[in-house]
C-alpha cells in the first residue's frame, strides 16, 4: 500500500469527474460531505435491471457498478460554487482488469484469493490524497501483488500527468 498526496487537485478532479480517464474502474462507494452529505453504494441493485438490460450493459459477472454509470452523478453532487468538505472515492479493479494485474504480477496468488484491488481518493482539509489497497480472500505473505498495483498506480498517474508527493 502507498499513499500519494495529489498535488495539482483542480486538474485531477476534471479528469476524474469531467473526463473518461476513471472509467474503467468500478465505484464501490463515494461519500460527498458539502451542505448536506452524500453516500453512494456502488453495488448493482439487480432488481433494478432486467436481464436483458444486464446483459446489453456489461453487467454480467460483476456486482459494483462501473465509475462511467455514476461519474455524471457524482459530478453533479461536487459541482457547485463551493468545494466540498470533503469526499471519499472508492475505485476498483474491473474482474478482468484484476485478472490482468494478477497475471502481470508473477505472484502466485489466483483470481479466487483476491477479493478487490482499489485505489482510495480521499479530501479533506484542502488536501487530496490516493492510497492502494488490496482485499484478499486467504491469509498469504506474499506482498508481490501489493509491489505491483503500488508500481501501476504510480505509472498511471505519471502517464497522466496527475502530480503527486509520497506520504
Amino acid at each position: 500500500m502507498i499513499a500519494l498526496k495529489l498535488t495539482d487537485i483542480k486538474t485531477f478532479m476534471n479528469q476524474l469527474l469531467c473526463s473518461e480517464l476513471f472509467d474503467n474502474f468500478l465505484l464501490a462507494e463515494a461519500s460527498i460531505a458539502k451542505d448536506a452529505t452524500f453516500h453512494i453504494d456502488g453495488h448493482i441493485n439487480a432488481s433494478y435491471y432486467s436481464t436483458e438490460e444486464i446483459e446489453e450493459t456489461g453487467l454480467n459477472g460483476i456486482s459494483v457498478l462501473p465509475y462511467s454509470k455514476l461519474r455524471p452523478a457524482c459530478y453533479q453532487l461536487i459541482r457547485g460554487r463551493h468545494t466540498p468538505v470533503s469526499f471519499k472515492f472508492i475505485l476498483m479493479l474491473s474482474p478482468e482488469n484484476m485478472a490482468n494485474t494478477l497475471a502481470r504480477s508473477a505472484s502466485r496468488l489466483t483470481v479466487r484469493d483476491i477479493s478487490g484491488i482499489f485505489i482510495n481518493l480521499a479530501f479533506h482539509n484542502g488536501e487530496l490524497t490516493l492510497t492502494t489497497g488490496i482485499s484478499y480472500a486467504v491469509f498469504t505473505e506474499d506482498r508481490t501483488l501489493e509491489h505491483e498495483w503500488d508500481a501501476m498506480a504510480k505509472k498511471f498517474l505519471n502517464k497522466y500527468a496527475i502530480s503527486f508527493e509520497e506520504l
